[in-house]
């Protein structure tokens, strides 16, 4: 009796023994997919696929330039408007365009000066020494050479604008491209998260949040750096047209201020 109690123990231990080592290595695996499963942000990015890591690098690259750019173009136009309200309040004080010529020797380089030099420097070449005080009253300038005046003053002012453009045609590409990039990274994060399901056999949110924390990161981190960049380039170019505006406006002023002097 004994002898057959202890066969059957032994028959029921061996028929136990696999199912045992089949729950001791799942439960191996979940707490090694507990331990690859990231808990911070910064664990997203650090366990991240090679891919997602190369779409964050990127946008970082594009985040710092973009703020590179957006400061060096606020220092640009506050210089701008600073000279230049200067420099419209020399204008408006002088009662001659020579008064206004000697006043504006002194101020310092702005872009209404570089016009307004521009176009006394081209009107002084076609009536030498019509600008100076006591000179012989001369022809007025013809509708030829008038014409020649504000094409000059219309080239001074595109390369004016030109110069304070540099830089907005990128912050242009990265508020276009970087929501596009992060797009992409929540593609491959998507495809990472089937990928855990298949690698798992399993739907659970162990298996799926991986793939799923580095589609959002990605999505997050586009949108971070497109929407800076998009706001400074519509306020840039809001800033740039006012400054065209203005120096367009000069210009027919000094045009404008030839013919009440009798020199057009």
């Amino acid at each position: 009796m004994r002898n057959l109690l202890r066969t059957a123990v032994a028959t029921v231990s061996v028929a136990l023994l696999p199912a045992a080592a089949g729950a001791t290595e799942m439960h191996a695996s979940l707490l090694a997919l507990q331990a690859r499963t990231p808990t911070t942000v910064w664990d997203m990015v650090v366990r991240g696929t090679p891919a997602t890591q190369i779409v964050l690098t990127i946008l970082a690259v594009f985040s710092l330039l973009s703020w590179w750019i957006i400061f060096w173009k606020w220092r640009q136009f506050k210089a701008v408007r600073r000279l230049g309200d200067r420099f419209l309040e020399v204008m408006e004080r002088a009662q001659t365009l020579e008064d206004a010529y000697k006043a504006s020797l002194p101020l310092p380089e702005s872009p209404y000066k570089r016009v307004f030099k521009q176009g006394v420097n081209f009107f002084s070449e076609l009536r030498p020494g019509a600008l100076r005080s006591g000179s012989q009253p001369s022809a007025g300038l013809t509708l030829t050479q008038l014409e020649a005046l504000r094409l000059v003053l219309e080239k001074e002012e595109a390369e004016e604008r030109d110069e304070l453009a540099q830089g907005l045609n990128r912050l242009a590409i990265i508020g276009s491209v970087s929501p596009l990039l992060g797009l992409l990274g929540t593609v491959i994060g998507v495809m990472n998260a089937f990928l855990g399901i298949t690698a798992t056999g399993s739907t659970n949110i162990g298996a799926v949040a991986p793939g799923v924390a580095q589609a959002l990161i990605t999505t997050v981190a586009g949108l971070a750096v497109a929407i800076p960049a998009v706001m400074a380039y519509n306020h840039f170019v809001g800033r740039l047209n006012l400054v065209t505006g203005e120096m367009e406006g000069f210009s027919s002023e000094f045009i404008g201020t030839l013919a009440r002097e009798g020199k057009v």
